[in-house]
């Protein structure tokens, strides 16, 4: 039994039940295993949402900043930023919503490392929003209430983003990319060709179907 299996099905129930209401009889029923053998293979409960989680923040991280790779334009960068984060949101979307909202679940010290990825991921987004205030290329009231805001709406793409939708990913991404470019009164909506949009891979642990 590969550790993605397992996390793919614990993924799976925890977006569709919650953490809190998933028990570890239910996740061994649902990959087929007892509960002690899973245990061997994951540790706990916990052990095995604090490694989904901190997967997913990782390939966040590098991805976003393999997306920023070559770019010191802080508006470029932006847009690659937001492009990517919808991108990865869209194709991980289960394991994206449980590592967003399943820290609370989290022990303390847990909670605190997997807050510390989070925040360096963040933190991509706050140092392209000062550059480019810096530089006068964005006008906003507020940097960090642009930065959650723009965060936020990438985030929920993983409530409704269907690959067989009205818009294919791509168009999403540059819808996105517009939105932020208007939130920081940016003249030119699209500053990032189509054909440069980043795109994520999906994740060990997302579930090969949508729950």
């Amino acid at each position: 039994m590969e550790l993605g299996k397992v996390q793919q099905a614990a993924v799976a129930c925890f977006a569709q039940r919650g953490f809190a209401a998933t028990g570890i009889r239910e996740l061994g029923s649902a990959v087929g295993l007892n509960s002690a053998t899973l245990y061997h293979y994951v540790g706990g409960k916990e052990d095995l949402l604090l490694g989904i989680m901190n997967d997913c923040l990782s390939a966040m991280i590098s991805g976003a900043k393999q997306a920023l790779d070559g770019s010191t334009d802080p508006v470029r960068q932006l847009a690659l930023l937001v492009a990517f984060h919808v991108g990865f949101t869209a194709t991980n979307p289960s394991t994206a919503r449980v590592t967003e909202y399943e820290m609370r679940a989290l022990s303390p010290a847990a909670r605190e490392q997997m807050q510390a990825l989070r925040d360096a991921y963040e933190q991509l987004f706050a140092d392209a929003l000062q550059a480019g205030e810096r530089q006068g290329s964005f006008s906003t009231a507020d940097l960090g209430i642009a930065r959650l805001a723009l965060m936020e709406m990438g985030t929920g793409v993983s409530h409704w983003y269907r690959k067989d939708g009205r818009l294919s990913l791509a168009e999403v991404q540059l819808n996105f990319i517009a939105l932020a470019m208007r939130i920081l009164a940016v003249p030119d909506e699209f500053p990032l060709p189509p054909q440069q949009l980043p795109v994520p891979q999906v994740i060990a642990s997302e579930p090969t179907s949508k729950d």
